[in-house]
């Protein structure tokens, strides 16, 4: 199955200008990122920093329970402090709470996966999902972060940012072809969101997973404001004009979720 990688945040110039604190906050984000246990030895080449600092680090976000230490199996994992801060993080700036019995409703009404996702740093946060009757395994799980260019949730998102914001995606954006409908530039990414936003929703045409194929439209606040976006997808990808069919209901969906995290008085980003 097909991995995104994303760059090294150790060494990202947002890590650099707050210094010690950003570059502890990036080593939590690198353990975090192996999704599994990890050794020093696997930390040590990936951070990119000095032995010594990297086991400051590590020590100083162990102490914090930020992250746990196995002791027998030398491996560093998330700590508990830090699952109670994304719960409270979860209930408080995810959509996941509020959009949960839409989701609900649309997986039950179309038979298909749902996504529901954020932008995070240009890049896609999936924060909930649910599956098809029959589900098929695909990249997309809850928590997982992926490219914005080339899922159908990403470039939904990315048609409605303000300019500032989208040029700053892009920057980070590496264009990397993970199938041969890829979107490969930024020329060609930007006349991708134009047709979004001319439509009012997105597609992605196997262009992250061979065979993935889905329909997206954005979850907009009442300004115009990106709060995230919502998706339908099939692994079959002669099921497009099925898809077709349900965009009326992916986008009446998102208009619902919308409004009710506008009652919900969803926090600004």
């Amino acid at each position: 199955m097909t991995e995104y990688q994303d760059p090294a945040a150790l060494q990202s110039d947002k890590a650099k200008e707050d210094g010690t604190v950003g570059r502890t906050l990036a080593v939590l984000d690198l353990v975090a990122g192996f999704a599994r246990p990890v050794k020093f030895a696997e930390l040590l080449p990936a951070a990119g920093l000095p032995k010594a600092t990297l086991h400051r680090f590590l020590q100083a976000l162990t102490n914090q329970d930020m992250l746990s230490f196995d002791a027998d199996r030398q491996t560093y994992a998330p700590g508990l402090r830090l699952v109670r801060l994304a719960h409270s993080a979860w209930a408080q700036s995810s959509l996941a709470p509020v959009a949960a019995p839409f989701l609900d409703a649309l997986s039950a009404d179309t038979g298909e996966t749902i996504h529901l996702a954020q932008l995070e740093r240009g890049m896609v946060l999936y924060v909930d999902k649910r599956n098809a009757a029959r589900p098929v395994e695909m990249f997309s799980q809850s928590g997982k972060v992926g490219p914005s260019y080339c899922t159908g949730v990403g470039k939904a998102m990315l048609a409605y940012l303000p300019e500032d914001k989208l040029a700053d995606a892009i920057a980070r954006t590496s264009f990397h072809a993970f199938t041969p409908t890829t979107l490969a530039n930024e020329e060609m990414l930007r006349a991708e969101l134009a047709a979004i936003r001319a439509r009012g929703f997105a597609w992605d045409n196997e262009e992250h997973e061979p065979g993935i194929v889905c329909i997206a439209a954005p979850i907009l606040s009442q300004t115009n404001r990106v709060l995230g976006a919502l998706s339908i997808t099939t692994a079959n990808a002669q099921d497009r004009a099925k898809l077709e069919a349900h965009a009326p209901r992916v986008l009446h969906t998102a208009r619902a979720i919308a409004e009710a995290a506008h009652a919900w008085r969803f926090p600004e980003q």
